[in-house]
């Protein structure tokens, strides 16, 4: 029957290729290798006429139209019973192989795959690693995860450009410092196998072609990193053995202020606008401070309730799908406030709230909380259609105010006249509280710029008036 059948090369010369791949080369059948730049393929082509997809490779920058390109070509000749033969084993990098499966099965081709060996074993041996004592990831260079977690022993196979490279090589420097050994593995399993260690700070192009293989066994870092610390330091440090939930509290609000801190200097359009590299800076430390609250937090917990960080990580992880219907489910939500509305009734099923109201904590802030009360209500409707209704709720306020007798009528018409500036700050998208810290930040730079010029003791208002305005200028 007609049909494609893969086979692999095996990881070096033709020496290595494993003998049912061999055999099935060596029948009359037309053979497709998808490079050329392999010693098996190219001895195979010194052998019997073979057609390869290097030129696809040439064609196109693109890495998943390679893939169809070459699934393309090898079907076409389906009809003839094609052989399609990879580097090292069809199953272990070969993603040109799932896609011609995939198509295959779905034109009704039939496809057989000839298990044999990979670059992985020689690599492996090469690096003396056994995957199974301390586990292992294998990556693909040219489709990095993100997040990157470098907790594992990991190969990154496919380096076999000067792009990929430089893009394997940022990618690790962000969550790894410079001197981290990197070891170079090329030709692994043949008579040209060469083993090099080099910092990551020196990878370069220079030290990679289409057979290279990239291994690293850092320590842990990143996410990984933190949570291995916090543990440590819980175990060892004087400090952290003494902390519990409610110690930290204090370091947990100090924190969570610090990062407001931070954002307030950001553009009032991030992450739009121009990039604010100084300021991005900040918060990426403060943000850090934060995080550590809730890892430090989440080992406290383990301790007492058997849950750690990753529960933590995947109860908000399910919690977000499942108050988003109209991106995982089949609810609609063409607005943010429809959006919010769908979150919002979702969390009142989940916690048989009576009152769309009964989830803003009392304990927030008061401008906080005015704002939570507020969006719950334009939530289910109840809003101003625009800017122009809470202006002018405003100035009713402040009428009501000014007519106000006694401090207690003066105390309820205060709290409604900021209650409704707070609505004029959300209708103008503005966030009440940066705004707020904003104005308190103006007004001490300009009233340090009054003190600058000289005493204030003893001004009269119109002298202070004056260099107030001096300062604003």
């Amino acid at each position: 029957m007609a049909g494609v059948t893969i086979v692999g090369l095996g990881p070096a010369g033709w020496d290595a290729v494993p003998p049912r791949s061999a055999e099935i080369l060596g029948l009359d059948r037309p053979v497709i290798v998808r490079t050329l730049h392999h010693p098996a393929a190219a001895a195979l082509a010194e052998k019997r006429r073979v057609a390869s997809c290097d030129d696809i490779y040439e064609a196109s920058d693109n890495v998943d139209d390679v893939y169809e390109s070459i699934a393309d070509r090898v079907l076409e000749s389906a009809a003839a019973d094609v052989v399609y033969a990879v580097p090292g084993g069809p199953l272990v990098g070969e993603r040109s192989v799932a896609v011609l499966w995939a198509r295959g099965a779905a034109l009704g081709i039939e496809v057989e795959i000839v298990v044999g060996g990979s670059f992985l074993e020689p690599v492996l041996a090469a690096v003396g690693l056994d995957p199974l004592a301390r586990g292992m990831q294998l990556l693909d260079a040219h489709a990095l995860p993100d997040p990157l977690l470098l907790h594992l022993p990991t190969v990154i196979g496919h380096v076999d450009r000067p792009r990929v490279v430089a893009d394997v090589k940022d990618a690790l420097s962000r969550v790894l410092e410079g001197d981290v050994p990197v070891t170079v593995v090329r030709d692994a399993g043949s008579a040209a196998e060469s083993i090099a260690v080099v910092d990551l700070a020196d990878l370069h192009a220079a030290t990679v072609d289409e057979r290279t293989t990239l291994f690293l066994d850092p320590p842990p870092s990143g996410w990984p990193g933190l949570v291995a610390v916090n543990r440590r330091l819980r175990a060892e440090c004087p400090w952290d053995r003494e902390q519990t939930h409610h110690s930290l509290v204090q370091h947990l609000v100090e924190e969570t202020y610090e990062v407001v801190d931070a954002i307030s200097a950001l553009p009032s359009e991030a992450p739009g606008g121009e990039l604010d590299p100084v300021s991005y800076a900040a918060l990426e430390e403060e943000l850090g401070d934060l995080l550590l609250q809730v890892v430090f937090h989440s080992t406290l917990a383990s301790e007492a309730a058997g849950y750690d960080v990753e529960e933590v990580a995947e109860q908000i992880r399910r919690k977000l799908v499942r108050r988003h219907p109209h991106v995982f489910g089949d609810a609609a939500a063409p607005s943010a406030v429809e959006a919010l509305g769908n979150w919002d009734e979702q969390k009142r099923q989940e916690k048989g709230r009576e009152s769309l109201l009964d989830g803003v904590p009392a304990g927030l802030p008061a401008l906080l909380r005015a704002l939570q009360f507020q969006r719950k209500a334009a939530a289910a409707g109840f809003d101003w259609p625009d800017p122009g209704g809470p202006l002018d709720k405003i100035a009713e306020e402040a009428r009501e105010l000014a007519g106000a007798t006694d401090g207690q009528s003066r105390d309820h018409e205060l709290g409604d006249l900021l209650f409704s500036v707070v609505n004029l700050a959300r209708h103008l998208d503005v966030e009440p509280e940066l705004a707020l810290r904003h104005a308190g930040d103006r007004f001490a730079a300009r009233f340090r710029a009054m003190e600058a010029e000289g005493p204030l003791e003893g001004l009269t208002l119109a002298e202070l008036d004056a260099r107030w305005e001096n300062a604003k200028g």
